[in-house]
């Protein structure tokens, strides 16, 4: 069974035409209606889709989770995530779900920069915007794709429960699911896509977007090597505190007097690096408790 997965919030005006012609290329139109004060469970509902409300709103990574879970438990085989605004032309569907079903990927991802596709009516300050978070996105990641930020995907029945593991809870799940499926071995692949921004308009400030995808891609790269990243700068720091709290002694001992701006330089430096060092031990311990998880899992599957 091939289902559309569609996360919305208040979309009343704009998610009739993406459920219509969804309904075109799969069997069952889920949707997500993420803590909406408008009509946008009952446009969805009176056009055949299932719906699953949130009372408030938890963001587009919840959101999502919901629907894989539905997606899961209603035995899908593909599930396409496409959003309500119109911006994912169901028509790409198709090309989407083609590499799964013919055993060449578990995650297709729709591309708006790769050869073939393309980016309508799109900003300067988005486009730019777009560029550096697909760069980063891609270090973060380690999927070498150029549409790292896409919502236009399409999964396998392996693809939804690893992407499941994601985290995140806002915007930032994009990329969260392609390191989780990454992690899990499974292909990844892109397709080209039209995406259009004609008329659109953000349902979150652009800005706290912005930054709430850069948080995402530090806390990725931090994660995966912490005791590097955090570790080191951390015992640099205390190399540092030592360094002034022993000039400090020098010069007391020396000429009696007491260097306040030294001490505090050499305090501050010791608790910032203290920090640093107990934050990189926990996230070491984090990443080693999930890789023992997945491997478990891995194991449980093998045997069952």
């Amino acid at each position: 069974m091939k289902v559309a997965l569609i996360p919305a919030y208040n979309e009343e005006a704009r998610i009739a035409p993406v459920i219509l012609k969804a309904r075109r290329y799969v069997d069952l139109v889920i949707v997500c209606d993420d803590g909406s004060i408008d009509l946008t469970s009952e446009v969805a509902s009176s056009l055949g889709a299932i719906v699953i409300k949130h009372e408030r709103n938890k963001g587009y990574g919840a959101a999502l989770r919901t629907l894989f879970r539905e997606a899961i438990n209603r035995k899908a085989d593909i599930a396409v995530t496409l959003d309500a605004d119109g911006q994912h032309d169901p028509a790409f569907i198709p090309r989407l779900i083609s590499p799964i079903e013919k055993g060449e990927a578990d995650l297709v991802v729709g591309s708006r920069f790769m050869k073939g596709g393309r980016a309508e009516k799109i900003g300067l300050a988005r486009a730019l915007a777009l560029k550096l978070l697909n760069l980063l996105g891609r270090r973060a990641s380690k999927v070498p794709i150029k549409d790292t930020q896409s919502g236009m995907r399409a999964y396998s029945k392996s693809a939804l429960k690893v992407a499941l593991e994601a985290v995140e809870k806002g915007m930032g799940v994009s990329l969260g699911i392609l390191k989780e499926v990454s992690k899990a071995k499974l292909r990844i692949k892109e397709v080209p896509i039209v995406v259009s921004y004609s008329g659109a308009k953000p349902s979150k400030n652009p800005l706290l977007h912005f930054s709430e995808l850069i948080l995402t891609i530090l806390r990725m790269i931090l994660e995966e090597r912490p005791l590097l990243y955090l570790g080191v700068p951390g015992s640099l720091m205390m190399i540092v505190s030592f360094y002034f709290g022993w000039w400090a002694m020098e010069l007391y001992t020396s000429t009696k007097y007491f260097s306040i701006p030294m001490a505090l330089i050499s305090i501050g430096f010791a608790v910032i690096g203290i920090l640093l060092i107990i934050t990189s031990f926990q996230l070491y311990s984090i990443s080693k408790i999930k890789w023992e998880i997945r491997k478990m899992k891995e194991y449980l599957e093998l045997a069952s």
